[in-house]
């Protein structure tokens, strides 16, 4: 009894720690994320994630997956099969965004991309689209590094709606949504790209209008200071020669 006792202490001190590793390395990737947010927000003049979220999958999630893909049941066999036990949500203002952020993620010397899934342009069958990273973390414990997984899904605000949506019709339905409701989910999903697409052309038309606008003004203020441009150096040419006349 004391042994069954002990034995079932450790393995919970085990997946205890097991998965607080992951809720590190969601931290560590979480906090890469806020500082590019906070950075867009307050240095420069367009931010372009409009929100992150962040989700661990429960054990019991985790052990219904391992069921359905015939896993063995052991934390290095989670480890190395089940790679979105934490999960990001960046959300974003347009499709360009997306592949802007994923650059920045891709650039950061301790971030590992073990894979990238691109469904922005090869969306799935029923319209899904998003661009899905899983990277690799290091996370630093008191005895050693351990490199968790993270998974990583960059969209756009269209497209979360629709993903959003999507989950409550087929969670509602347990899965078995009739065949009508899934061609209209879709439609949708096309309109919603119909949307990504014309609210990109508008800000593509918007940012060139801005950058001609702030050229102009740079020319216009030039020439406004050309003489006060020359002044000083015209001063600095005079002094120079007076004080070489005195010699």
């Amino acid at each position: 009894m004391i042994n069954n006792l002990e034995a079932l202490k450790k393995v919970r001190s085990e997946l205890t720690r097991f998965m607080m590793t992951y809720q590190f390395g969601l931290s560590e990737m979480n906090t890469k994320l806020t500082i590019l947010q906070e950075e867009f927000q307050h240095i420069h003049d367009y931010n372009p994630i409009e929100h992150i979220k962040t989700r661990i999958k429960s054990p019991e999630s985790i052990m219904k997956k391992m069921y359905r893909k015939n896993i063995p049941i052991s934390t290095e066999s989670i480890k190395h099969n089940i790679m979105d036990i934490a999960g990001i949500r960046v959300v974003c203002s347009f499709i360009s965004d997306i592949y802007r952020i994923s650059e920045m993620i891709e650039n950061q010397k301790d971030v590992t991309v073990i894979e990238k899934k691109d469904y922005i342009k090869n969306a799935k069958p029923n319209g899904y689209k998003s661009l899905h990273l899983i990277v690799s973390v290091p996370v630093f414990m008191s005895d050693r590094i351990e490199d968790v997984y993270v998974e990583i899904q960059i969209r756009t605000v269209a497209m979360d709606f629709w993903a959003s949506l999507e989950h409550k019709i087929y969670y509602k339905y347990d899965s078995l949504v009739p065949e009508r409701l899934t061609k209209e989910l879709t439609e949708a999903a096309m309109v919603a790209n119909d949307l990504d697409e014309k609210m990109e052309q508008l800000h593509n038309e918007v940012s060139h209008i801005k950058d001609q606008n702030s050229r102009e003004q740079d020319l216009n203020f030039l020439d406004l200071n050309e003489d006060r441009l020359y002044l000083p150096i015209n001063f600095l040419r005079d002094f120079i020669r007076d004080a070489e006349e005195e010699k």
